[in-house]
Parts: C-alpha cells; sequence; structure tokens
C-alpha cells in the first residue's frame, strides 16, 4: 500500500496524504486534485476502491509515433491543453523500437478503459503496415481520430494538412528564384502523406524519378538521400519533414558546398527551433494549433454521441521563407 500511494502520488503532483484522503472519500480536496489521482490509479494499473469503482476517469489515448521530432511533442501540447479545458485527460503514448506498438498501446487503453483515442501519424498513414487494431476499435464504436492523412476506408474522422498544396507552394517558391533541378526527399514509398507529395511534384516536374528519394524519417536518413540528390545535381530540395531538411544541410556542407549558395533546402512542419539553424530553414508550416483543436473536437462530439463526418478535414499549410533558400547561381 506504501508503495502504490507513493507512485501514486509522485504520477498526480500530490503528497500521498492527499492520495489517502482521495481513496478513502475525504472531503476538503479539490475536484481537479480528486480527477488527477483518480486518473493516476487508472495509467499505473492499481484498482479503484470499490466505491470509487463506478466513477471512470476520462481519459483519452493519445498515440505518438515518437517524440524525437519536435512537431509531435508540440502537438501534443496543443491537444492535452484542448482536452483539460473539457475535462478529459489525454494519456501519451509513443511507439518505442524495443516492441511497444500501436497494438500494444490499444491494448493497453482497452483495459483502462479510455473514452476515446487520437492518433497522431500512426500507421494509418502506411499502406503495408498492420491495421487490424483500427479495426478492432471501429467494431468497438470507440470514438477515434486520426491526425495526417490515412489509407482509406478506415472509417475514422480524420485532420491532415494538405500535402499536395505544401509542395506546389515549395516548388513554385523555388521556381520563382530560377531552380529547374529540384530534388524532393518523401518517406517511405507506402507512407499516404508522401505520396499526395510525390503526386503534386509529378504534376509540377514531370515524372522524373531521378529526383526523388524516398528514405526513413531522421536526420541520418535525410542526410543520405539529399547526398545522392545533389550528386546528381540539383540546386534544391524539397524535405517531407524538417528532421530530414537537417539531414539534407549537413548532406550538403559534407559535400563541400554551401546553403543556399550551391543548394536551397526546404522542409516540412515548421516545427520548434527551425529558426534558429544554421542557416533558418524555409519550411512549410502545418497549422498544429488548428489542427489540434479540430482533433480534440471531433473526439469529444464522438463521445458525446454527436454525429461527425468521416471525410477527411484537410488544412492549408503556409510557406515560411527563412535563409535556407536563395536564387540559383547563374
Amino acid at each position: 500500500m506504501t508503495r502504490r500511494l507513493a507512485e501514486v502520488a509522485k504520477y498526480a503532483g500530490v503528497s500521498e496524504a492527499t492520495v489517502s484522503r482521495v481513496l478513502n472519500g475525504k472531503p476538503g480536496i479539490s475536484e481537479a486534485t480528486r480527477a488527477a489521482v483518480l486518473t493516476a490509479l487508472d495509467v499505473l494499473g492499481y484498482e479503484r476502491p470499490s466505491k470509487l469503482r463506478g466513477e471512470h476517469a476520462r481519459l483519452v489515448g493519445l498515440v505518438l509515433p515518437e517524440l524525437q521530432n519536435p512537431i509531435f511533442p508540440a502537438f501534443a501540447e496543443v491537444v492535452a491543453g484542448a482536452l483539460a479545458k473539457r475535462g478529459f485527460t489525454p494519456v501519451l503514448c509513443t511507439r518505442t523500437i524495443d516492441g511497444v506498438s500501436e497494438s500494444d498501446y490499444v491494448d493497453m487503453l482497452l483495459d483502462r478503459h479510455v473514452s476515446g483515442l487520437i492518433f497522431c501519424s500512426g500507421l494509418f498513414a502506411q499502406a503495408r503496415a498492420p491495421h487490424d487494431h483500427y479495426l478492432r476499435l471501429r467494431e468497438r464504436g470507440l470514438p477515434v481520430v486520426l491526425v495526417n492523412a490515412a489509407i482509406d476506408d478506415l472509417g475514422f474522422p480524420c485532420v491532415a494538412t494538405d500535402d499536395r498544396y505544401a509542395v506546389e507552394q515549395a516548388y513554385s517558391y523555388l521556381t520563382s528564384l530560377g531552380h529547374e533541378r529540384i530534388g524532393l526527399v518523401l518517406g517511405p514509398d507506402d507512407h499516404v502523406p508522401s505520396r499526395r507529395k510525390l503526386a503534386a511534384f509529378a504534376d509540377a516536374a514531370g515524372d522524373r524519378a531521378d529526383l526523388v528519394q524516398h528514405t526513413m524519417f531522421s536526420m541520418e536518413g535525410g542526410r543520405a538521400a539529399a547526398t545522392q540528390l545533389v550528386k546528381r545535381g540539383v540546386t534544391a530540395v524539397i524535405c517531407a519533414s524538417d528532421i530530414l531538411a537537417l539531414g539534407a544541410l549537413r548532406a550538403v556542407r559534407r559535400l563541400g558546398l554551401e546553403v543556399p549558395d550551391d543548394v536551397s533546402v526546404i522542409g516540412y512542419d515548421d516545427s520548434a527551433l527551425m529558426m534558429c539553424t544554421d542557416p533558418p530553414l524555409s519550411t512549410v508550416r502545418q497549422p498544429i494549433e488548428a489542427m489540434g483543436h479540430a482533433a480534440v473536437a471531433l473526439l469529444i462530439d464522438q463521445v458525446s454521441g454527436a454525429p461527425v463526418p468521416t471525410e477527411e478535414m484537410l488544412f492549408e499549410p503556409e510557406l515560411v521563407v527563412r535563409a535556407s533558400t536563395g536564387p540559383v547561381r547563374g
């Protein structure tokens, strides 16, 4: 019991005495503190006292692919704040390399009797990934919202950035600077947002497979992909994430060239600190504030039983011009 009190108190950010008062139904505890303690019990896997078992914590699972890319913590902050204002508590879950999968998290969250789930950039965006856990959630009728472009036929509300328009903006801007050989660095070839970006690029540049590189979403992947493109003579690179773009900056320098004098680079996300890179990164900004609030609103509507559209809700991105782009050399 002492260990449980200590763990719950630490998680909830309160004293062990406060936890004890909540568990014993003592007066003088604010509703916010009481909810925090009950949420801690649920998340840590402890049974509530019998007199509290009828009171289900209003938990919402927030499933992210990682936290190293700063766009995901930023999105989590928006969603957590919006959920708190509605009286819900997020349970943050991130996939890990040591075997904690989306499916594992779904099982855990179902055991915690969550009110719903929000998935951001999950396996729903990869055509060849397993999707059984999404189908299980749909069969149960649990409220779910997807953030980012998804494969067809999952049947959940979805909010996403207009990936095609993002590439159109970036490509048009680079051509206005005189660039003709423009490369594109994308995620895996089964990644739906990357496929949409590729379609927009093909419309603008034609079927130029030599100007496109698929890779993993990492700085190392961006560096390897951009190295190949620069060696093929591109003078500008559009990347499908800021992390890939940072790898591209490194690739250009490793080849003895300069950004933007020799190669211009554009990222995607406008995640934290991109204005502080060397040089500050031009990028296409995702409207995560608006998207996060829309995702929460769609989830809460489902929880309350209101009908919600299953058509994708597209948000318009914005090109942010900084110092990593410049005119092509004459």
